[in-house]
Protein backbone atom coordinates (compact mmCIF):
# COMPACT_ATOMS: atom_id res chain seq x y z
CA UNK A 1 0.00 0.00 0.00
CA UNK A 2 1.05 3.32 -0.70
CA UNK A 3 0.30 6.99 0.65
CA UNK A 4 -1.89 9.40 -0.99
CA UNK A 5 1.51 10.86 -2.35
CA UNK A 6 2.72 7.42 -3.66
CA UNK A 7 5.00 6.00 -0.64
CA UNK A 8 5.07 3.00 1.08
CA UNK A 9 2.48 2.99 4.24
CA UNK A 10 2.38 0.44 7.12
CA UNK A 11 -0.36 1.18 9.70
CA UNK A 12 -0.41 -1.19 12.37
CA UNK A 13 -2.80 -1.53 15.39
CA UNK A 14 -5.78 -3.60 17.14
CA UNK A 15 -8.92 -4.87 16.46
CA UNK A 16 -11.73 -5.12 18.72
CA UNK A 17 -13.75 -7.97 19.67
CA UNK A 18 -17.30 -9.19 18.04
CA UNK A 19 -19.06 -6.30 18.90
CA UNK A 20 -22.29 -7.77 20.81
CA UNK A 21 -19.91 -9.42 23.30
CA UNK A 22 -18.03 -6.70 24.14
CA UNK A 23 -19.55 -3.84 23.36
CA UNK A 24 -18.09 -1.55 26.54
CA UNK A 25 -14.91 -1.53 24.61
CA UNK A 26 -16.59 0.14 21.43
CA UNK A 27 -15.89 3.46 23.05
CA UNK A 28 -13.98 6.65 22.46
CA UNK A 29 -12.01 6.28 25.22
CA UNK A 30 -10.89 2.73 24.52
CA UNK A 31 -9.65 4.32 20.80
CA UNK A 32 -8.56 7.44 22.68
CA UNK A 33 -5.87 5.71 25.05
CA UNK A 34 -5.28 2.65 22.03
CA UNK A 35 -3.90 5.89 20.11
CA UNK A 36 -2.49 7.63 23.13
CA UNK A 37 -0.40 4.78 25.11
CA UNK A 38 -0.74 2.36 22.45
CA UNK A 39 0.01 4.28 19.57
CA UNK A 40 -1.92 2.61 17.12
CA UNK A 41 -2.37 4.13 13.69
CA UNK A 42 -5.68 1.58 12.92
CA UNK A 43 -8.22 0.20 14.52
CA UNK A 44 -11.10 -2.23 13.09
CA UNK A 45 -14.64 -2.35 14.35
CA UNK A 46 -15.64 -5.93 13.78
CA UNK A 47 -19.58 -5.65 13.83
CA UNK A 48 -20.69 -9.10 14.47
CA UNK A 49 -22.82 -10.53 11.66
CA UNK A 50 -24.47 -13.76 13.40
CA UNK A 51 -28.27 -15.59 13.38
CA UNK A 52 -29.22 -13.90 16.60
CA UNK A 53 -27.95 -10.36 18.49
CA UNK A 54 -26.34 -8.80 15.60
CA UNK A 55 -26.39 -6.19 13.26
CA UNK A 56 -28.60 -8.97 11.10
CA UNK A 57 -31.05 -8.62 13.96
CA UNK A 58 -30.33 -5.31 15.89
CA UNK A 59 -28.87 -2.97 12.79
CA UNK A 60 -30.05 0.38 14.37
CA UNK A 61 -27.51 -0.85 17.62
CA UNK A 62 -24.83 -1.99 15.51
CA UNK A 63 -24.50 0.57 13.35
CA UNK A 64 -24.30 3.22 16.65
CA UNK A 65 -21.27 1.37 17.89
CA UNK A 66 -19.86 1.46 13.96
CA UNK A 67 -19.93 5.16 14.30
CA UNK A 68 -18.61 5.86 17.57
CA UNK A 69 -15.38 4.21 16.62
CA UNK A 70 -15.66 5.45 13.40
CA UNK A 71 -16.10 9.40 15.31
CA UNK A 72 -13.25 8.91 17.93
CA UNK A 73 -11.16 7.33 14.88
CA UNK A 74 -11.47 10.48 12.80
CA UNK A 75 -10.78 12.62 15.77
CA UNK A 76 -7.74 10.81 16.54
CA UNK A 77 -6.22 11.25 12.90
CA UNK A 78 -6.00 7.27 12.17
CA UNK A 79 -7.56 4.89 9.93
CA UNK A 80 -11.11 2.44 10.94
CA UNK A 81 -11.75 -0.72 9.43
CA UNK A 82 -15.72 -1.65 9.44
CA UNK A 83 -14.88 -5.21 9.44
CA UNK A 84 -18.91 -7.16 8.59
CA UNK A 85 -17.62 -9.45 10.95
CA UNK A 86 -19.49 -12.81 8.84
CA UNK A 87 -18.69 -16.12 8.91
CA UNK A 88 -21.68 -16.69 6.34
CA UNK A 89 -22.53 -14.89 3.17
CA UNK A 90 -25.15 -12.15 3.12
CA UNK A 91 -24.38 -9.73 0.32
CA UNK A 92 -27.68 -8.11 0.77
CA UNK A 93 -27.15 -7.35 4.56
CA UNK A 94 -23.97 -6.47 3.69
CA UNK A 95 -23.90 -4.02 0.84
CA UNK A 96 -26.95 -2.12 3.28
CA UNK A 97 -24.60 -1.67 5.87
CA UNK A 98 -21.62 -1.07 4.13
CA UNK A 99 -23.03 1.46 1.78
CA UNK A 100 -24.62 3.35 4.98
CA UNK A 101 -20.81 4.50 6.13
CA UNK A 102 -19.92 5.20 3.03
CA UNK A 103 -23.28 7.66 2.61
CA UNK A 104 -21.99 9.11 5.68
CA UNK A 105 -18.21 8.68 5.84
CA UNK A 106 -17.08 8.09 2.78
CA UNK A 107 -16.00 11.51 1.52
CA UNK A 108 -13.30 10.99 4.65
CA UNK A 109 -9.73 9.38 4.12
CA UNK A 110 -10.15 7.67 7.60
CA UNK A 111 -12.24 4.75 5.95
CA UNK A 112 -11.41 1.33 5.09
CA UNK A 113 -14.15 -1.43 4.28
CA UNK A 114 -13.72 -5.23 5.03
CA UNK A 115 -16.88 -6.78 3.66
CA UNK A 116 -16.83 -9.91 5.19
CA UNK A 117 -14.22 -11.27 7.99
CA UNK A 118 -13.85 -15.17 7.15
CA UNK A 119 -15.71 -17.74 5.17
CA UNK A 120 -15.81 -20.77 7.36
CA UNK A 121 -17.54 -23.56 4.79
CA UNK A 122 -16.65 -26.68 3.53
CA UNK A 123 -15.71 -26.32 -0.06
CA UNK A 124 -16.18 -22.44 -0.10
CA UNK A 125 -14.58 -21.74 -3.74
CA UNK A 126 -12.85 -17.96 -4.84
CA UNK A 127 -14.44 -18.19 -8.32
CA UNK A 128 -17.32 -20.06 -7.59
CA UNK A 129 -18.76 -18.57 -4.06
CA UNK A 130 -16.62 -15.62 -2.77
CA UNK A 131 -15.90 -13.32 -6.20
CA UNK A 132 -19.66 -12.99 -7.08
CA UNK A 133 -20.22 -11.45 -3.28
CA UNK A 134 -17.39 -9.20 -3.27
CA UNK A 135 -18.32 -8.16 -7.09
CA UNK A 136 -22.17 -7.29 -5.30
CA UNK A 137 -20.98 -6.16 -1.78
CA UNK A 138 -17.85 -3.61 -2.98
CA UNK A 139 -20.37 -2.65 -6.19
CA UNK A 140 -22.75 -1.25 -4.10
CA UNK A 141 -19.78 0.57 -1.98
CA UNK A 142 -18.17 1.48 -4.97
CA UNK A 143 -21.11 3.11 -6.09
CA UNK A 144 -21.38 5.51 -3.00
CA UNK A 145 -17.66 5.79 -2.40
CA UNK A 146 -15.65 4.96 -5.32
CA UNK A 147 -11.77 5.87 -3.72
CA UNK A 148 -11.26 4.21 -0.17
CA UNK A 149 -9.86 0.68 0.25
CA UNK A 150 -11.33 -1.98 0.66
CA UNK A 151 -10.12 -5.17 2.20
CA UNK A 152 -11.11 -8.31 0.36
CA UNK A 153 -11.63 -12.23 2.15
CA UNK A 154 -10.63 -15.35 0.61
CA UNK A 155 -12.21 -19.14 1.15
CA UNK A 156 -10.52 -20.79 4.21
CA UNK A 157 -10.57 -18.58 7.11
CA UNK A 158 -9.27 -15.41 4.67
CA UNK A 159 -5.86 -17.29 4.02
CA UNK A 160 -6.14 -18.47 0.46
CA UNK A 161 -5.23 -14.83 -1.05
CA UNK A 162 -2.90 -16.71 -3.70
CA UNK A 163 -6.08 -18.31 -4.78
CA UNK A 164 -7.63 -14.98 -5.01
CA UNK A 165 -4.72 -13.52 -6.53
CA UNK A 166 -4.95 -15.62 -9.65
CA UNK A 167 -8.32 -14.00 -10.32
CA UNK A 168 -8.47 -10.78 -8.87
CA UNK A 169 -11.96 -8.67 -8.37
CA UNK A 170 -11.79 -5.67 -10.86
CA UNK A 171 -12.04 -2.72 -8.57
CA UNK A 172 -9.31 0.25 -8.12
CA UNK A 173 -7.50 0.32 -4.64
CA UNK A 174 -8.13 -3.24 -3.37
CA UNK A 175 -6.06 -5.06 -1.07
CA UNK A 176 -6.61 -8.98 -0.06
CA UNK A 177 -6.92 -9.98 4.25
CA UNK A 178 -4.57 -12.35 5.60
CA UNK A 179 -5.29 -13.77 8.60
CA UNK A 180 -3.08 -16.17 10.93
CA UNK A 181 -2.52 -17.51 14.39
CA UNK A 182 1.02 -17.44 14.62
CA UNK A 183 0.83 -20.92 16.99
CA UNK A 184 -0.88 -22.58 14.18
CA UNK A 185 -0.01 -20.87 10.96
CA UNK A 186 3.55 -20.44 9.62
CA UNK A 187 6.28 -20.86 6.67
CA UNK A 188 3.67 -22.41 4.44
CA UNK A 189 1.01 -19.79 4.76
CA UNK A 190 3.78 -16.79 4.23
CA UNK A 191 4.91 -19.12 0.73
CA UNK A 192 1.08 -18.17 0.11
CA UNK A 193 0.77 -14.89 0.69
CA UNK A 194 4.44 -14.40 -1.01
CA UNK A 195 3.02 -16.25 -4.02
CA UNK A 196 -0.41 -13.86 -3.95
CA UNK A 197 1.84 -10.64 -4.10
CA UNK A 198 4.25 -12.12 -6.88
CA UNK A 199 0.95 -12.17 -8.66
CA UNK A 200 0.44 -8.18 -8.22
CA UNK A 201 -2.17 -7.96 -5.31
CA UNK A 202 -1.58 -6.08 -2.19
CA UNK A 203 -2.36 -7.94 0.89
CA UNK A 204 -3.25 -6.76 4.54
CA UNK A 205 -3.25 -8.48 7.46
CA UNK A 206 -6.67 -7.27 9.20
CA UNK A 207 -6.77 -10.18 12.17
CA UNK A 208 -4.00 -12.19 13.51
CA UNK A 209 -3.12 -13.90 16.81
CA UNK A 210 -0.06 -14.49 19.02
CA UNK A 211 -1.37 -18.08 19.89
CA UNK A 212 -3.31 -20.99 18.28
CA UNK A 213 -6.22 -20.64 15.72
CA UNK A 214 -8.43 -21.81 18.68
CA UNK A 215 -7.93 -18.12 20.23
CA UNK A 216 -6.10 -20.30 23.22
CA UNK A 217 -3.01 -22.08 24.01
CA UNK A 218 0.42 -20.85 24.84
CA UNK A 219 1.33 -17.40 22.91
CA UNK A 220 4.18 -18.69 19.91
CA UNK A 221 6.83 -15.75 20.65
CA UNK A 222 9.34 -17.21 17.83
CA UNK A 223 6.82 -17.57 14.97
CA UNK A 224 5.04 -14.18 16.41
CA UNK A 225 8.41 -12.55 15.76
CA UNK A 226 8.64 -14.38 11.98
CA UNK A 227 5.16 -13.26 11.16
CA UNK A 228 6.11 -9.91 12.12
CA UNK A 229 9.22 -9.61 10.30
CA UNK A 230 7.70 -10.79 7.15
CA UNK A 231 5.04 -8.44 7.23
CA UNK A 232 7.43 -5.54 8.48
CA UNK A 233 9.66 -6.85 5.34
CA UNK A 234 6.77 -6.44 2.77
CA UNK A 235 5.11 -3.33 3.72
CA UNK A 236 2.01 -5.43 4.86
CA UNK A 237 -0.41 -3.13 7.39
CA UNK A 238 -1.22 -5.85 10.60
CA UNK A 239 -4.05 -5.52 13.37
CA UNK A 240 -4.14 -7.94 16.17
CA UNK A 241 -6.87 -9.78 17.45
CA UNK A 242 -8.03 -8.53 20.02
CA UNK A 243 -8.95 -5.91 22.65
CA UNK A 244 -11.00 -7.56 24.61
CA UNK A 245 -11.45 -9.10 28.11
CA UNK A 246 -12.21 -12.69 27.22
CA UNK A 247 -10.86 -15.53 29.22
CA UNK A 248 -8.85 -16.69 26.46
CA UNK A 249 -5.28 -16.17 25.30
CA UNK A 250 -5.61 -14.06 22.49
CA UNK A 251 -7.41 -11.23 23.66
CA UNK A 252 -4.91 -8.18 25.13
CA UNK A 253 -6.97 -7.91 28.67
CA UNK A 254 -7.58 -9.47 31.45
CA UNK A 255 -11.34 -10.15 32.90
CA UNK A 256 -12.54 -7.16 33.95
CA UNK A 257 -10.29 -4.41 32.82
CA UNK A 258 -11.81 -1.38 32.38
CA UNK A 259 -12.64 0.62 28.59
CA UNK A 260 -9.09 2.71 29.17
CA UNK A 261 -6.25 3.44 31.50
CA UNK A 262 -4.76 -0.23 31.70
CA UNK A 263 -2.02 -1.16 33.79
CA UNK A 264 0.60 -4.24 32.90
CA UNK A 265 -2.21 -5.58 35.16
CA UNK A 266 -4.66 -5.06 33.40
CA UNK A 267 -3.19 -6.69 30.13
CA UNK A 268 -2.51 -10.51 28.94
CA UNK A 269 0.92 -11.52 28.07
CA UNK A 270 -0.52 -10.92 24.40
CA UNK A 271 -1.46 -7.27 25.26
CA UNK A 272 1.92 -6.42 26.79
CA UNK A 273 3.53 -7.79 23.78
CA UNK A 274 1.41 -5.72 21.39
CA UNK A 275 1.37 -2.61 23.08
CA UNK A 276 5.75 -2.74 23.08
CA UNK A 277 5.73 -3.72 19.55
CA UNK A 278 3.25 -0.96 18.60
CA UNK A 279 5.60 1.52 20.59
CA UNK A 280 8.58 0.40 19.53
CA UNK A 281 7.22 0.80 15.65
CA UNK A 282 5.47 4.29 16.78
CA UNK A 283 9.09 5.35 18.12
CA UNK A 284 11.31 3.90 15.03
CA UNK A 285 8.83 5.84 12.30
CA UNK A 286 8.97 8.95 14.49
CA UNK A 287 5.27 9.58 14.88
CA UNK A 288 3.13 10.45 18.58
Amino acid sequence: MVDASGEPVTLRGMSLFWSQWEPEYYSRETVDWLVDDWRITAIRAAIAVAPEDSALTEYDREMAKARIVIDAAVANGIYVIIDWHAHTQHPAEASRFLSQIAREYGHLPNIIYEPFNELLAEGVEWTRDVRPYHMQVIGAIREVDPDNLVIAGSPFWSQHVDVAASDPLPFTNIAYTLHYYAATHRQELRDRGALAMERGVALFITEFGTVEATGNGELDLAESNAWWDWAEANGISWLNWSIADKDETSAALRPGAPPSGWSDEDLTESGRLLRARLRAAAEAEGYR
